[in-house]
């Protein structure tokens, strides 16, 4: 499973690899300009100019893509929390008899519903807390309908149940979220074009007669910590770009089931 270690090796691979890959370009056009002055950078510009305008465009939507993903898991937090608390407003219209039960089920299933994100990376933590809320919202539907039956009020069918369903649907899609990842090989290509693209600059500084040590440092700094930037974006419970301050939305909802 992905963690933060992982990400942090992988900039840091990435880094170091950059730095071996530049200094093996400068040392191929150092040969090369040796064995021919005038025509050793004849015409790179354009192979250059390629390669790095495709780097910059597969780092530029990998790094749109994560943020915008991040946005939507964010969103999504506040959404289910909306839906929670519409359905919870909503128990009014059940019988008096019905509305002590449906109540603490609905606690019971939103301290699962926290539970589940609180004990990542315990995934097996997590899915048994998933596996509760889904055993709960089971017995919140058929206790729901079983009230609503019982009644014999048409109102506490048409308002209750739909807000159950939405209740229950942002769980799928929040969960659908959470596994929302561009497929590796998208960042095996950010690492193979980081390191081809440190072989071309490595060369293009080959006409230099001292290592231009700050350039290096500086590409190679600046695109491994772009990437880890990436990846921290595509999983935010599990790095140090979080998502965590959003649940406080969703206690807050719990909170008020107190009252």
């Amino acid at each position: 499973m992905f963690n933060v270690t992982y990400a942090i090796l992988f900039a840091a691979g990435l880094f170091l690899g950059m730095m071996l890959m530049l200094e093996i370009g400068r040392r191929i056009g150092d040969r090369d300009e040796n064995l021919d002055p005038d025509g050793a950078h004849s015409g790179t510009g354009a192979v250059e100019g390629a390669v790095f305008a495709l780097f910059g465009l597969l780092v530029a939507f990998s790094f749109s893509g994560a943020a915008g993903r991040f946005e939507a898991r964010r969103h999504l937090i506040v959404e289910e929390a909306n839906a929670i608390g519409t359905a919870y407003l909503r128990l009014d219209v059940v019988p008096p008899a019905d509305q002590v039960t449906l109540r603490e089920l609905f606690r019971r299933y939103v301290d699962a519903r926290l539970e589940i994100y609180a004990k990542i990376p315990d995934l097996d933590a997590a899915r048994g807390a998933l596996a509760r809320a889904g055993e709960l919202q089971t017995q919140i539907w058929s206790h729901a309908v079983a009230a609503c039956r019982d009644g014999g009020a048409q109102p506490c069918a048409i308002l209750l149940l739909p807000a159950l369903n939405a209740m229950f649907d942002i769980t799928t899609t929040r969960t659908a979220a959470a596994g929302m990842h561009p497929p590796w090989i998208v960042f095996a290509m950010l690492f193979g074009l980081g390191l081809g693209c440190s072989l071309l600059a490595g060369y293009s500084m080959a006409t230099g007669v001292r290592r231009k040590w700050t350039h290096m440092i500086a590409f190679g700094a600046i695109t491994a910590v772009t990437v880890y930037v990436i990846l921290d974006l595509e999983f935010p419970r599990l790095g140090f770009i979080r998502v965590d301050a959003f649940d406080q939305v969703l206690v807050d909802v719990r909170g008020s089931m107190d009252r």
